[in-house]
């Protein structure tokens, strides 16, 4: 089925790469007009450069409110509407444990991950009920979004606060037609995982297959996660297919959630620091 997306207009926030490239790529198939937003500029106008007419980048800064509330400006003067915003951005940020984080670490972490979530409801909600249209406004959280031991303590906390907003956005702004759920990805194999390890450039597909090798173990389908895998249903919670959805958290996970099973944290950075020994 094509089309699914023809005619409406989205942001993405970490688009230039990973699950956000790879959605805005798969909406732009689909018929979308897409405006991502990223802070790498040069792979954001790179992206654009591949989809003229079809896709704009905007250099934001997701953690400044304004920044987002100017990116959805740029959207209406662009494409002269907006009918979804994919808060996507994200990044690991400070690993320290619940003894050795800094209060000003943990408040940038959640000014990031989740403050970034709640500016990109509240400038798109705006929009929406101008336009009298409705609306669609899907965020992504992370499997840490919904247990313990997916990641680092900041990331799991501020991951979770994203179920809590887009609960409730989903009271406050179903009135309005306006609909508000959340994917939760599991262990995704993607670039920026490459990039977190200092991986070169040359190795960086090497070592995504490697890890996604080792990953296969981590979920009952013997598979890794890739960012296509997100943005199908990325494709499906934005179209008017999910009408009448709001307020779901969708794992997005080879059922990774659905088990008890091993800390796949632990098993990444193993696997990441043997394959750096092997590479070097």
């Amino acid at each position: 089925m094509n089309g699914r997306l023809q005619d409406k207009v989205a942001i993405i926030t970490g688009g230039a790469s990973g699950i956000g490239l790879a959605s805005a790529e798969r909406f732009v198939a689909e018929g979308a007009k897409v405006v991502i937003a990223d802070i790498n500029d040069a792979a954001g106008r790179q992206v654009e450069a591949r989809h003229a007419g079809a896709l704009r980048f905007r250099s934001c800064d997701v953690a400044v409110d304004a920044d987002v509330e100017a990116l959805v400006a740029f959207a209406i003067e662009t494409f002269g509407r907006l009918d979804i915003m994919f808060n996507n951005a994200g990044i690991q940020g400070d690993r320290a444990g619940f003894t050795e984080i800094e209060a000003t670490s943990f408040d940038a972490m959640l000014r990031l991950l989740t403050g970034s979530v709640l500016s990109g409801h509240k400038y798109a909600a705006r929009q929406f009920r101008r336009q009298n249209s409705g609306g669609a406004i899907l965020s992504t959280t992370s499997a840490a979004g919904l247990l313990g031991g997916y990641s680092n303590l900041g990331y799991t906390a501020a991951k979770h606060a994203i179920v809590g907003i887009v609960r409730a956005a989903t009271f406050e702004l179903a009135p309005y037609g306006i609909r508000s759920n959340a994917i939760a990805p599991g262990v995704t194999v993607s670039p920026i995982m490459a990039s977190s390890f200092g991986v070169p450039a040359e190795h960086a597909d090497a070592f995504q297959d490697f890890i996604a090798e080792r990953c296969a173990v981590l979920q009952p389908v013997p598979r890794a996660g890739r960012p296509r895998d997100i943005a199908n249903a990325a494709l499906f919670l934005c179209s008017d297919e999910a009408e009448w959805i709001s307020g779901v958290v969708l794992p997005v996970d080879g059922g990774g959630t659905a088990i008890t099973h091993c800390d796949p944290t632990t098993v990444v950075a193993q696997a990441g620091m043997e394959f750096m020994k092997t590479a070097s």
